[in-house]
C-alpha cells in the first residue's frame, strides 16, 4: 500500500468516527428537543471535508456518496429537514458503509456505491423539505441581512422563532493576538448562547488593529450580555422592544488562522521505532554483559566502572524512550465505548427493546492496535446480551424488573491488564439449556458431572447456539467462539459469570500493550521459552508433597486452593531433564488459573514479539519470537492457547 493512501484511509477514519461521535451526540440529544447546531455543523463539515478529501485521490465512488450524504446535512443544518432518530440511524448506517470502503479499499467507481447513493435520494425526498417560513425583512436591517450566508440566515430565523434576543458586540483586538483574543470571546458568548456570524469590519479600527461585528442570539438580557462580553451591546432585535441596529458595517471575507499542536502518526512508523527500541534493548544488555564479565576477570579497574556507568545510563534512556513511544500508542477506550454505544441503539431499536447504556472508566488507556483488535468482539459480545440476554418489556414487567433494560460497559486496570466488562440485567444463562444442547451435540457426556463454569465455558465452542430462532441480531451459533478466538490472540482472556433472573457479565481481559512486553524465561529439557509476566500471578519451587492426582487430573495444594497442573513439555511435545517439573508457573485469572510444570527459571526479560511468519500460520501454542541475549531467538508462550489445549485434553480423557 502506498504511503498516500495510508495517509488517506487514516485520515478517512478519522472523519468518520468523528461523524459517528457526533452522531451518537445528536441522538442523544432529541428527547431533549434542543439540538445543538454546533454538532451539527460538526458533522457536516466532517463529511464535506472527506468528500474534498476522496475526491483529491481519486475515489469517485466514496466521492459521491460522501457528497449525496453531505446534502442530507446540509438540509438538517439549514432547517429544511427534521432531526429524528431515523434521520440519525441513516447516517450512522451510511458512515458504516463508507467506513467499509475505506477499510477494504473499494469505492473507486460511482457504479460500486450506486444502490446506496439511490437510497439516500430516496430517503431526502421521503423526508420532504420544509419552507424556511419566517420572513426577517424588517425584523433585522437589511445591511446585515446581505452578508449572512445561507446558514447563518438559517440559525438567526431559528433563534428568532425561540424568542431570544439579537446582539450586535463590536470588538477590536491587535493584530498579532486577535486569534486568541477572539476565540477566548467566542467560547465566553457561547456559554451565553449562539455565535450566530462573526463579521470583519474596518470602521474606526486603529493601525495594528483588526475589527469584528459578532451576531448573538441568547435567552440573557442586554445587562447580562454585558457582562459577559466586558462591554456595550447593540440590541438588534428583542420581544420587549425590536430595537433596530443604525448601521451595519461593510463586510469582507475573514480568515483565522489555525493552530494545531497534533501530528497524525502511522502505527506501522511506531512499531518500527519499537522494533529499533528492542534492538537497542539488546545492545544494552550486551554492553551490562560485557561489563560484568570484564569486572569478573580484570576487577575494579577505571575503564570497566566507565562501563558500568554507561551501561546505566543507557538503560535509562532506553526505558525512557520506551515509555514515551508507548505513551504515544495509547488512547482511552472510550473511543471504543462510543462505537459499542452506536451498536447498543441500532440493534436496541431492531429487537423493539428499550435498553439504557451505562459507561464508568472511559479514560482507560490501552494500546490502540489492541482496541481496535477488540472492538468486533465487544461488539459480538454486546450484540448478544441484546438478543439473548435482554428480555422484552413484557417479560421484564412480568418479572418485577423495570421495562427498561440496563447495559454496563465497564473498563478498569488490573495489573498490566486492561479489564473490559460487559454487564446485562437480564435473564441470564440458562445453564440447563446449556448442558441438554451440549449433549445433543456430543459435546459433553450425559449424566457427567460438570461446574456451572465448565457448563458456561461450552458457550465459546463454535457453532455453539441455544437461540430457538435466528435472528439478524444473533442467533447462528457464531460469534461467541469468534470472539473469544481474536481475544486469545491477542494475548487476553475472556471469562462470563450468571445468575439466573439478573442478569450476565462478560469480561475480556487484554494486555496494556502488546508491544513491548516483561517475560519470564524458562526451560523445558533442553528448549528455552518466553512466558509474558502480564500472564503470570506467581511461580514457585515445586515441593512433593504440593502434587496431586484428583480423578486422574495432576493439582497443586496452593494455600489450601486446589491449581490444575499441566506439564509444559507435554503441550509442547518437548521432552522434560530428569529432574523435569520442578518449577510451576502460575498464570491466568479467577476460574482460569492452571500451573505450568518447567525445569528451571531463568529470571525477565524485556522483550519486543516478532510474528512467526506465514510459514507457520496455524501454529497453535505460540504468540511470536523475540530475540535474547547473544542474539538467540527464544518461542513466547500464548498462555491462553496453552490454557485451552490442556482444558481440551482433559475434556478428551473425561470422556474416554
Amino acid at each position: 500500500m502506498s504511503t498516500s493512501r495510508k495517509e488517506f484511509i487514516s485520515e478517512a477514519e478519522e472523519l468518520l468516527s468523528g461523524a459517528q461521535e457526533l452522531t451518537l451526540q445528536l441522538q442523544e440529544t432529541l428527547d431533549s428537543g434542543a439540538v445543538d447546531p454546533d454538532t451539527v455543523n460538526a458533522l457536516f463539515r466532517d463529511m464535506h471535508t472527506l468528500k474534498g478529501l476522496s475526491g483529491l485521490f481519486g475515489l469517485q465512488g466514496i466521492t459521491e456518496l460522501s457528497h449525496r450524504l453531505e446534502s442530507l446535512l446540509d438540509d438538517l443544518r439549514l432547517g429544511k429537514v427534521d432531526a429524528s432518530q431515523e434521520l440519525c440511524d441513516f447516517v450512522l448506517r451510511n458512515v458504516d458503509i463508507l467506513r467499509t470502503l475505506v477499510k477494504e479499499e473499494k469505492g473507486e467507481t460511482v457504479d460500486e456505491v450506486a444502490p446506496h447513493v439511490e437510497e439516500i435520494e430516496e430517503f431526502i425526498s421521503r423526508c420532504g423539505k420544509k419552507d424556511a417560513g419566517l420572513s426577517l425583512k424588517g425584523i433585522i436591517d437589511d445591511s446585515i441581512l446581505n452578508v449572512l450566508s445561507e446558514y447563518e440566515e438559517h440559525r438567526l430565523k431559528a433563534n428568532i422563532r425561540e424568542g431570544k434576543n439579537i446582539f450586535l458586540v463590536r470588538v477590536v483586538f491587535p493584530f498579532e493576538s486577535f486569534d486568541r483574543e477572539l476565540a477566548g470571546l467566542t467560547e465566553k458568548i457561547k456559554e451565553a448562547g449562539e455565535l450566530l456570524s462573526t463579521l470583519p469590519t474596518s470602521e474606526d479600527v486603529p493601525a495594528g488593529h483588526i475589527g469584528f461585528n459578532l451576531l448573538v442570539g441568547s435567552a440573557s438580557p442586554p445587562e447580562e450580555m454585558e457582562k459577559v462580553v466586558g462591554q456595550k451591546v447593540t440590541v438588534l432585535y428583542s420581544l420587549m422592544g425590536r430595537e433596530k441596529q443604525k448601521k451595519a458595517d461593510d463586510v469582507g471575507s475573514a480568515s483565522l488562522k489555525s493552530i494545531s499542536t497534533t501530528v497524525r502518526v502511522d502505527i506501522e512508523k511506531l512499531d518500527r521505532i519499537l522494533n529499533t527500541i528492542g534492538e537497542l534493548n539488546l545492545a544494552k544488555g550486551a554492553v551490562k554483559r560485557i561489563g560484568v564479565e570484564l569486572f569478573q576477570e580484570y576487577g575494579y579497574q577505571p575503564l570497566i566502572i566507565d562501563t558500568y556507568k554507561v551501561a546505566q545510563s543507557l538503560e535509562r534512556w532506553v526505558v525512557t524512550l520506551q515509555d514515551q513511544v508507548l505513551d504515544i500508542r495509547m488512547i482511552p477506550i472510550g473511543q471504543i465505548f462510543s462505537r459499542l454505544a452506536q451498536v447498543i441503539r441500532r440493534y436496541s431499536r431492531q429487537m423493539n427493546k428499550k435498553i439504557t447504556l451505562r459507561v464508568f472508566g472511559e479514560d482507560t488507556n490501552i494500546d490502540k492496535y489492541l482496541a481496535e483488535e477488540a472492538v468486533d468482539p465487544l461488539m459480538h459480545i454486546v450484540r448478544n446480551a441484546i438478543d439473548h440476554g435482554m428480555e422484552s418489556e413484557d417479560e421484564r414487567l412480568a418479572a418485577g424488573k423495570p421495562a427498561e433494560g440496563t447495559i454496563t460497559l465497564k473498563a478498569f486496570q488490573r495489573g498490566n491488564h486492561v479489564v473490559v466488562e460487559v454487564r446485562d440485567d437480564g435473564r441470564g444463562i440458562d445453564l440447563e439449556a446449556v448442558r441438554k444442547k451440549a449433549v445433543e451435540k456430543g459435546l459433553i457426556a450425559e449424566g457427567g458431572e460438570y461446574s456451572d463454569k465448565e457448563i458456561l465455558e461450552l458457550i465459546f465452542l463454535p457453532g455453539f447456539s441455544t437461540a430457538a430462532r435466528v435472528t439478524e441480531v444473533s442467533g447462528r451459533g457464531v460469534g461467541m467462539d469468534v470472539a473469544k478466538e481474536k481475544i486469545s490472540s491477542l494475548g487476553g482472556f475472556v471469562s462470563v459469570d450468571s445468575i439466573a433472573g439478573e442478569g450476565t457479565t462478560v469480561a475480556v481481559t487484554l494486555p496494556i500493550t502488546l508491544a513491548i512486553l516483561k517475560a519470564l524465561m524458562i526451560r523445558v529439557g533442553r528448549e528455552r521459552f518466553a512466558i509474558p509476566l502480564s500472564s503470570i500471578s506467581e511461580s514457585f519451587e515445586v515441593e512433593e508433597a504440593m502434587l496431586q492426582s484428583i480423578e486422574g487430573r495432576l493439582v497443586a495444594n496452593l494455600r489450601g486452593e486446589l491449581l490444575p497442573v499441566v506439564f509444559l513439555g507435554e503441550i509442547f511435545d518437548v521432552p522434560h531433564g530428569d529432574d523435569g517439573g520442578r518449577y510451576v508457573v502460575v498464570v491466568g485469572y479467577g476460574d482460569r488459573k492452571m500451573g505450568f510444570l518447567v525445569d528451571e527459571l531463568f529470571g525477565q526479560h524485556e522483550i519486543v514479539i516478532k510474528a512467526l511468519g506465514e510459514y507457520f500460520d496455524g501454529l497453535r501454542g505460540f504468540a511470536g519470537a523475540t530475540e535474547i541475549g547473544k542474539h538467540e531467538i527464544v518461542l513466547v508462550v500464548d498462555v491462553e492457547a496453552v490454557i485451552e489445549s490442556a482444558l481440551s485434553r482433559r475434556k478428551e480423557k473425561a470422556n474416554v
